[in-house]
């Protein structure tokens, strides 16, 4: 059933980017069914994310359609933290459709983040604001396309 709950979770999109799913995201930490009463354990992608109560609700919504789950049990943990390697290659490939350019999948320090347009592709691209329209992104311009874009950060507790 746990298998079933996942794949429910796969149609739960992300408030804020709309074309990934939060098991893209790598949010779903635990899911837990005893009897007709699933548990589900998620990860916030950062602490004060303002979509966390829309999340809950959409996640209790769907699973609630499905027959043989009558209670859900929505938890938000922050241990371990989230991280952008919790992102699926799916989720990475949906960033960039959406117009964000994905985290680096190996990272070390922010000096080194290379950051390749999402429209382009283009690694010739500047910083303009590390702090972006959420604590998980920044925005950019790309100098081959010029076009502004946002990146996700590398990982949640960067700052």
């Amino acid at each position: 059933m746990e298998q079933t709950v996942m794949k429910i979770l796969e149609t739960v999109k992300d408030p804020e980017i709309d074309s990934i799913s939060i098991v893209d995201l790598g949010m779903v930490h635990l899911i837990e069914m005893k009897g007709e009463r699933c548990t589900i354990k998620l990860l916030p992608t950062f602490a004060g994310c303002p979509a966390l109560d829309i999340i809950k609700g959409n996640v209790k919504k769907a699973c609630l359609s499905q027959p043989g789950i009558k209670e859900v049990d929505v938890r938000f943990v922050y241990t371990p933290p989230w991280t952008s390697d919790r992102l699926t290659p799916n989720g990475r490939e949906k960033l960039k459709e959406f117009g964000i350019a994905p985290p680096p999948e190996k990272f070390t320090n922010l000096e080194e983040w290379e950051i390749h347009c999402p429209y382009c592709d283009s690694h010739y691209t500047s910083m303009e604001n590390l702090f972006g329209p959420t604590a998980c992104r920044s925005i950019l311009y790309c100098k081959e396309c010029r076009n502004p874009f946002e990146a996700m950060k590398p990982i949640s507790t960067i700052m």
